[in-house]
């Protein structure tokens, strides 16, 4: 056992997805003080192209009477999926981690984690260090997942509460969300380095603080602390100036280049000072924490296959330049459920832009697109799951250029007939459309790219619950097991105390309001001249929270949260983007064809699957979309959860904005009445 309390275990935040800085691992285990290092490498885009392509590999191997299991080494790297841009950011750190004694626990294994465990173990034998390697298994479910909805398991969606068996796509592959307590096994049985797949973003950061401090699944209070710090450090240099609303700040100072990646030392009390890289730009600042605490969460509770955190009454506090401390967190019994993640073949889609500029632009768009609906005619345009004209951008009087004075059309479709997306199809989707080019509105160009306009495979992603009784979970150790009596395989059992909450988390607005009119005369600007926030996605739900800094006698958060009612939110939002996807028609049926009118001008529904979007009733018992709410105001936010906005989610979404990322910005450019005295002292 280890004697308490240890010094605080410092966690370097290496990477935020497969597209981060290769450099990462290598600078962190150079260059900084940290015990180990984590990185997530996997996302719901990337577990279906991983998953789909693993599930592929099989049924092609049984085409040959084998099995992926019984191939040599080599033959399995050949058609492996993992993360294999992991191999670039680790090769350059393996002298570094090993020379210095530091960590590693990341989640790229994705579909393959024993290949890459046993890949990792040979590139690191092969520079002649004996660096102890192992491996999380538990998260593949697709077996598991077919059998269970064959024996009359619904998996109702999390994000519109459907039933699988109301789906029209065939499964190709699920994965479930881990918790953090294998990897903590696994370092306390002595590895080095800890290759997982689907863990949840933070659960590495919760098995480093759980081997650290001898933490066992009693100490919820410790966890919850532990997950929120992997929260932080799970998307990298989000926290640490990428993604910030006050990124001017940065931009003036010349500290918008080279952001650091994020350390989070976290103590036997699971409080945490953030900190990051020397040397390095960006910030770590109550600006930049709040804005990541705030990415991508649902509600006051945080939910993790360990623990759930309450999420109201944490702390965010500046100790010094560059050091940021986070309190507060309270944690909860885990619920006896984790996520999972299954993907569904959904069809092909395609897409072309068309570029108009100058006068007239909605009358231009409508134009293009009656010409192309004209063209497909009625019994094409029924093949179509989906079929959307969006405009973007504007073209304004007086442009400084053309390149500003010019508006992207997109046409974009999904359906699930192949040769309909054939771009050599003359009767296609992209031919037909063409034609209308020569006979087109004034200043109208196609992109010199039409590559997109070819049919490619797209998928749905439903994400739903699993009993964590149903999970196999267990550490692999590639090393011989401490003691006589060591397991090379060791189970990590699911929790005994847990709870049954609920999937609909609390909602509320605010105790007490503030009568607006007592702050004095008001000025019409955009929100984020005093507001900072961020947004991001959860499968097709859309989070946004908004903050404030401090002020004389909270005066600006009492103005916030008196301010940002859901009724308030509605009107930022607008009509079209409350109507756009939680209003699809409720009574439909799943595979019929929803309205098909000017989606480039007032926002209808695209004609993809209707299904049931989580609505609520307003006072006249007309649906709209749920928008949930809550506060955490000992950081002066408000926080909404925008119920179906993104259009079933990143896989298949038919919109910009696939991951909720833009949405805030969005928001925070829309105006309200602020107090005139608040601009004074408060503008942003």
């Amino acid at each position: 056992m280890t004697s308490y309390p240890r010094r605080p275990v410092r966690v370097g935040g290496a990477s935020g997805g497969f597209s981060d800085r290769v450099r990462a691992i290598g600078s962190l285990a150079a260059n900084e003080d940290v015990d180990i290092i984590v990185g997530d490498w996997l996302s719901e885009m990337t577990m279906t192209i991983h998953g789909s392509g693993k599930q592929a590999t099989i049924k092609e191997l049984s085409t040959k009477s084998q099995r992926f299991d019984q191939l040599e080494f080599e033959q399995q790297l050949q058609t492996a999926k993992f993360a294999e841009n992991f191999m670039d950011c680790f090769e350059p750190a393996i002298d570094a981690l090993a020379t210095r004694g530091i960590k590693l626990a990341v989640n790229a294994g994705a579909s393959d984690t024993e290949v890459l465990a046993k890949l990792v173990q040979q590139k690191v034998k092969a520079k002649g260090y004996d660096l102890k390697v192992a491996w999380i298994e538990g998260d593949e479910q697709t077996d598991n997942v077919r059998k269970m909805i064959s024996d009359g398991e619904s998996f109702e969606s999390l994000m519109h509460g459907r039933k699988i068996q109301d789906w029209q796509h065939d499964i190709i592959c699920a994965q479930c969300y881990l918790g953090g307590l294998g990897i903590a096994e696994a370092l306390r049985q002595g590895a080095d380095i800890v290759i997982a797949g689907r863990v949840a973003d933070a659960a590495p950061a919760i098995g480093a603080a759980a081997w650290w401090h001898d933490w066992d699944r009693s100490q919820l209070d410790e966890l919850a602390g532990a997950l929120v710090a992997g929260h932080l450090v799970e998307c990298a240099s989000y926290v640490s100036g990428g993604y910030m609303s006050s990124f001017k700040d940065l931009l003036k100072q010349n500290k918008h280049i080279n952001v650091g990646f994020p350390i989070a030392a976290i103590d036997h009390l699971s409080h945490t000072v953030m900190s990051k890289e020397s040397n390095t730009g960006g910030c770590i600042t109550v600006d930049s924490v709040t804005s990541q605490l705030l990415y991508e969460i649902q509600g006051p509770l945080y939910y993790n296959s360990d623990v759930c955190a309450q999420l109201e009454g944490i702390c965010i506090d500046q100790v010094g330049e560059d050091q940021v401390r986070v309190s507060g967190v309270r944690g909860l019994p885990p619920p006896d459920t984790t996520k999972v993640g299954i993907s569904g073949f959904a069809g092909y889609q395609a897409e072309y832009h068309i570029f108009l500029c100058g006068l007239d632009i909605d009358e231009k768009c409508q134009w293009a697109e009656d010409q192309i609906r004209y063209e497909l005619g009625p019994e094409r345009l029924k093949k179509f799951s989906c079929l959307r004209f969006t405009r973007n951008g504007d073209s304004p009087i007086d442009a400084r250029n053309q390149d500003i004075s010019t508006v992207d059309f997109r046409i974009f479709a999904q359906t699930k007939d192949r040769d309909l997306v054939n771009m050599r199809n003359p009767e296609g989707f992209f031919r037909i459309s063409m034609v209308n080019f020569l006979m087109s509105c004034p200043g109208a160009s196609l992109g010199n790219d039409v590559r997109q306009a070819e049919g490619k495979p797209f998928y749905e992603y439903w994400p739903a619950l699993l009993p964590q009784s149903a999970v196999n979970h267990r550490a692999h150790l590639l090393f011989a097991p401490q003691g006589p009596n060591g397991k090379s395989i060791i189970d990590i059992p699911a929790p005994t105390h847990t709870a049954k909450h609920q999937r609909q988390q609390p909602s509320y607005e605010t105790t007490n309001p503030v009568d607006l009119t007592s702050f004095g005369e008001t000025v019409r600007v955009p929100l984020g001249f005093i507001a900072l926030g961020r947004s991001g996605d959860k499968a097709s739900d859309c989070n946004v929270g908004f903050f404030v800094r401090p002020s004389p006698n909270d005066e600006l958060w009492h103005w916030l949260r008196s301010t940002l009612t859901v009724a308030k939110m509605r009107e930022l939002l607008g009509p079209e983007e409350c109507a756009k996807f939680g209003q699809w028609a409720v009574e439909a049926p799943y595979n019929s064809t929803a309205a098909t009118g000017n989606g480039h001008s007032n926002g209808d529904a695209p004609s993809h699957p209707a299904k049931r979007a989580k609505v609520a009733l307003d006072a006249a018992g007309s649906e709209q979309m749920r928008i949930d709410r809550f506060e955490m105001r000992n950081i002066r936010a408000v926080h909404f959860l925008l119920h179906d906005h993104l259009d079933r989610g990143y896989d298949s979404c038919s919109t910009y904005d696939t991951l909720g990322k833009n949405c805030c910005e969005y928001l925070r450019a829309k105006t309200v009445d602020v107090p005139k005295r608040f601009l004074e002292y408060a503008k942003i």
